[in-house]
């Protein structure tokens, strides 16, 4: 039966149209693009935004606890993405979850664009998140719904997909930085129009262009199930109102605590599905070994991530108070520096990806990959300190210095972002498929949840033990990870 049903889907989305693949694949492109244009434009100056003193128009918020919210909100966005695929799936399809997310992603940039208080802040946050949750995964089931199993088109289509991604999050912290750098409220505003101009795309063009993709609902609950589910929602959501409201006045939940939760179920998540799916009956004994095989590569997913995405929140201080902005006759904002990762992606993607089919079996194996990510990753955190080496920690830093660092770590995304996403499907149970693919995300969510309790250890004064520390780590872990690589390629079983 879903046999048939992802055929009728197919065969009801136009075939042609969009660079000779399916007409749908331009609806989601397009939505994607500005969807990612709205969030990495809003990302790019979100932390100014909260640090900044209030004359200058921001929060005034301490800068650590700037740098940690920026972890947290990183690190919730991802695990809403289990909650958006699951509604997605039992209640009311791919498609619906994509308006309902888009327009909770559009309400939240908006309030964030008048000017308020935390209290509207942190109201923005919660919708940008459930939005988020609700709209990101269930966009890129969308695109796999458009092709057939067998169409050899279906991996060029998703990598003209997340060319759209990378665009919109190349474009966005240049437009957005720019007028955020006059006023922030403004900058917030031009995220809003772009999730605005996402959302009248999508509506716009899905009935021609998608047909029945992301219509049907997957695994659709029974009348008594939804029942039992909307009441568990209703209660739980009561429950946390009034935990919230009796423990923010007595001065239990505070910012701390908060963080030091999030943190907790950063690594508790994923721990608890590792074990599920290690215990389940339905879980093979090849299966098992599979699973431990991944574990290490898991480990080391969370340890990149906790680096690269410290490129919006400690490099973007960095790049904000350390780096000299007036270079080459021209001044540089702060948040244009974020616009590098989605560059050399786009521009380094198909040269990595000629690489690995020219190495064919002589290419490194996943561990080795892992590895090289891991220590591309500390390298960047190392050739940081170097100018306040150097130059000394008073000194405005040369510009290039934060381009190069940039640049290192994106090579090190390279060799273990995708192949992370195509180990994730090899060594995944058979039944946990879909699952193993939401763990692999919460590699991201576990690494910002960490990063909230250690950049508050970052500052002027522990510049060069901050990084040296992380990088150095990183690094060691990296070469561990090389030496046992043979005995992980083992627990594989002839996964390659």
């Amino acid at each position: 039966m879903a046999d048939l049903n992802k055929q009728r889907v197919v065969e009801s989305v136009p075939q042609r149209g969009f660079f000779g693949h399916p007409k749908g694949l331009f609806t989601l492109f397009f939505t994607e693009f500005w969807e990612r244009f709205s969030y990495y434009g809003m990302r790019a100056i979100l932390v100014y935004y909260m640090y900044y003193e209030l004359s200058q128009g921001g929060l005034g918020m301490e800068e650590s606890t700037a740098l940690a919210i920026m972890s947290i909100y990183g690190s919730l966005v991802y695990m809403s993405g289990i909650i958006g695929g699951w509604l997605a799936d039992r209640i009311f399809g791919a498609s619906r979850a994509v308006f309902y997310g888009g327009i909770l992603i559009m309400l939240g940039h908006i309030t964030l664009a008048i000017p308020g208080s935390i209290t509207l802040f942190f109201v923005s946050m919660v919708l940008i998140v459930l939005g988020t949750g609700l709209l990101k995964p269930n966009v890129s089931s969308i695109v796999g719904e458009l092709y057939s199993e067998q169409d050899g088109r279906r991996d060029a289509g998703f990598s003209i997909y997340y060319m759209g991604i990378n665009l919109g999050a190349f474009i966005a912290p240049l437009i957005v930085g720019y007028i955020g750098d006059y006023n922030f409220h403004l900058g917030f505003s031009i995220a809003a129009v772009g999730m605005f101009l996402g959302l009248i795309m999508f509506i716009s063009t899905k009935k021609k262009n998608l047909g029945l993709a992301g219509t049907l609902v997957a695994s659709p609950l029974s009348q008594a199930e939804r029942k039992k589910v909307f009441l568990i929602f209703g209660i739980s959501a009561v429950l946390l109102a009034v935990i919230v409201a009796v423990t923010i006045p007595l001065g239990l939940l505070t910012f701390k605590s908060f963080i030091t939760i999030v943190g907790i179920l950063g690594i508790l998540i994923p721990t608890l599905y590792f074990i599920v799916m290690f215990r389940s009956p339905l879980t093979t004994s090849v299966e098992r070994s599979r699973l431990v095989a991944y574990i290490p590569l898991f480990i080391a997913a969370i340890m990149f991530w906790a680096i690269q995405e410290q490129g919006s929140t400690i490099l973007a201080s960095y790049a904000d108070k350390r780096t000299q902005l007036d270079f080459a006759g021209m001044h540089i904002r702060p948040a244009w520096f974020q616009s590098l990762n989605p560059l050399f992606v786009i521009t380094l993607a198909p040269l990595f990806a000629w690489l690995w089919v020219k190495l064919g079996n002589r290419q490194p194996s996943i561990p080795k990959k892992f590895a090289l990510g891991l220590l591309f990753a500390g390298l960047s955190f190392l050739v940081i300190l170097l100018p306040a080496y150097f130059g000394g920690e008073d000194s405005l830093v040369n510009p290039l210095w934060l381009v190069l660092s940039y640049f290192i770590v994106v090579l090190g995304e390279l060799c273990l972002s995708p192949v992370g996403l195509s180990a994730t499907t090899k060594l995944a149970p058979s039944a946990f498929s879909a699952q193993t693919m939401s763990l692999w995300f919460l590699s991201n969510a576990a690494a910002q949840a960490i990063n909230a309790q250690i950049v508050k250890f970052y500052s002027a004064d522990t510049e060069m033990v901050y990084f040296g520390v992380i990088g150095g780590a990183a690094i060691l872990l990296s070469i561990l990870l090389y030496l046992f690589s043979r005995t992980i390629q083992g627990y594989m079983k002839g996964i390659q």
